[in-house]
């Protein structure tokens, strides 16, 4: 999450307010009274605690739940049980975000969701080299001002340059640039868009890449307009020394 976003939900929050995890286990927020998550309490902590005191966790283990979030059962909570709801970094990693966004839509009157934004996700090499993206991450996020949309991350976003950005883009990415962000009331509404055809699939791609281009020419590091010069020379002199033969 976000410093910053954390730094807004712990000032804005009252000290009664009743707070939910969902899908914190990796770093759970240790203002959330509830956590949600198939990972166990005693697991918890991956990459640390998202909160300014480690030993100030307001949740244990009597409340935390373990559970599938996406088995399409009502989660063992009432209906806006909850003052505020944190979903962060958990909608890209599940096989249902939509039921997640129902669900979270129930148990709470407002709260905040956090995504990888297609900046990153679109970029190669951020998880390891020679792959588009995160390798677990199911689906590509579109974060508008009151819905969620999201794609399968089908395999050929790796197979052709048009449908990524190139590593030393990803690199050079804000922490503000990786992620999108999604401050709701009320409801959130999340749906995915099919795409039953090639062609419809590569646009979309393609498409995002095409809009944030200039972000990209304007990152190139001097390393890569060296090579790229160097690179046009050599095609220069290999398309001559062709015609001279």
């Amino acid at each position: 999450m976000l410093p910053s976003s954390r730094d807004r939900i712990l000032a804005s929050l009252d000290p009664d307010a009743l707070v939910l995890d969902v899908g914190g286990w990796a770093k759970p927020l240790q203002r959330a009274d509830w956590v949600i998550d198939l990972m166990p309490y005693e697991t918890r902590g991956l990459y640390g605690d998202s909160g300014p005191d480690p030993e100030n966790e307001r949740f244990d283990a009597s409340r935390w739940i373990q559970r599938d979030i996406c088995d399409r059962e009502p989660w063992p909570f009432e209906d806006d049980q909850f003052d505020f709801v944190v979903c962060s970094h958990t909608l890209e990693d599940v096989r249902d975000p939509v039921w997640v966004c129902s669900e979270l839509s129930r148990v709470a009157r407002a709260g905040y969701i956090e995504v990888p934004s297609r900046l990153e996700e679109q970029s190669m090499g951020v998880h390891a080299p020679g792959w588009v993206g995160w390798s677990h991450h199911h689906w590509l996020i579109d974060v508008g001002e009151d819905e969620i949309q999201v794609v399968f991350k089908s395999h050929a976003i790796h197979a052709d340059e048009r449908f990524h950005f190139p590593a030393w883009f990803g690199a050079a990415l804000t922490p503000e640039e990786r992620v999108q962000t999604l401050w709701w009331e009320g409801e959130v509404r999340c749906r995915e868009a099919v795409f039953t055809d090639a062609e419809g699939l590569d646009s979309y791609l393609s498409s995002f890449v095409e809009r944030y281009r200039h972000l990209c020419d304007d990152r190139v590091p001097p390393s890569v307009r060296t090579g790229g010069v160097r690179r046009l020379a050599a095609r220069a002199r290999s398309a001559l020394t062709s015609r001279a033969r």
